[in-house]
């Protein structure tokens, strides 16, 4: 883990500190929301150039590790988060629609670093990522439209076309400039001089991304100061609950712990950068679902931390099917 991921939370939290006070200057407040999109697309487009969706066949490869975790989380998960929503955020359906839209996207990049941490099967972990990304997209619409049009009005066809440019663009680019590199060059030289960058762009872009939109939402946020400790209590049992799922899961199918580490990280990790960017362009008169994608790392990340550390101690603890 580079220093920069290891900062990631004091990164993202330092972009929402300097958001809220260029907030204060009414050119800021004014024009910032207009570099919101652009900043969350190139960061997309960082994220794609590391995805090949033709890899999605290896997740098929253990067919029992990839059905359990499709089933935890795109079944169990979004249930369980619209229930948490309707039990804890029920009085700003706006911040509940953020949370099951943050709580939906299984992560696509930094739960391996965690699984690495605690000593899991990085290899089957990654195995499951192009599924996982794929589904997402395909069913967070679904999602959004059967389990927040209820409380929240959604425009269907704003958010199909909203998602669809948002994503379709950088995933297009990407595939063109992975497609020309290759060719051009060859895949070494790909990984070496484009690939090994990815993640700075990814971080930097989102953190823009951040700063700009805190700057232009700042009168919220200072109106609003409760709003982190109000999504903290649903997003923490989210957190212990779907660990106990991992692992009581991964124990009755006599998974290694290895695997169990793999599969408790896909089902906890979360990918709130996708989310963020189709809230930014399907819901940009509603703010806090927006606001509620960028707190939700906040608390997220050092959580991740706190549960890699807590594996190893399992591991160390407990005999039974760790095998390395």
């Amino acid at each position: 883990m580079n220093l920069a991921n290891k900062l990631q939370t004091v990164i993202i939290l330092t972009s929402v500190l300097l958001g809220i006070v260029l907030g204060q200057l009414s050119f800021a407040q004014a024009h910032a929301d207009k570099l919101i999109m652009p900043f969350l697309m190139i960061m997309l487009y960082g994220l794609f150039l590391q995805i090949q969706l033709r890899d999605i066949k290896n997740s098929f490869l253990n067919y029992k590790f990839t059905f359990t975790s499709v089933a935890i989380n795109f079944i169990w998960t979004p249930v369980f988060a619209w229930l948490l929503g309707r039990i804890l955020l029920n009085d700003v359906p706006e911040l509940w629609l953020g949370f099951i839209m943050l709580m939906v996207t299984p992560c696509t990049d930094w739960y391996l670093v965690f699984t690495s941490l605690a000593k899991g099967n990085v290899p089957l972990g990654a195995s499951i990522l192009p599924l996982n990304f794929i589904l997402q997209i395909v069913l967070l619409p679904f999602y959004l439209v059967y389990l927040g049009g209820a409380f929240v009005s959604i425009d269907v066809f704003n958010l199909l076309r909203g998602t669809l440019f948002v994503l379709a663009v950088p995933l297009i680019l990407a595939s063109i400039s992975r497609k020309l590199s290759v060719s051009f060059f060859n895949k070494e030289w790909f990984d070496k001089n484009i690939l090994s960058k990815t993640n700075a762009i990814q971080m930097i872009f989102l953190n823009l991304a951040i700063v700009a939109m805190f700057a232009s939402q700042a009168s919220i946020m200072i109106k609003n100061p409760a709003l982190f400790l109000k999504l903290l209590p649903p997003v923490i049992i989210f957190f212990i609950v779907n660990f106990i799922v991992g692992q009581l899961t991964g124990r009755a199918l006599k998974f290694q712990y290895r695997d169990i580490v793999a599969l408790n990280l896909t089902t906890l990790a979360r990918n709130s950068p996708i989310s963020l960017a189709i809230a930014v362009a399907s819901f940009p008169d509603k703010p806090l679902i927006s606001l509620a994608l960028i707190i939700g790392p906040l608390i997220e990340l050092p959580v991740l931390a706190l549960i890699s550390q807590l594996l190893l101690m399992i591991h160390t603890s407990t005999p039974i099917n760790n095998k390395l």
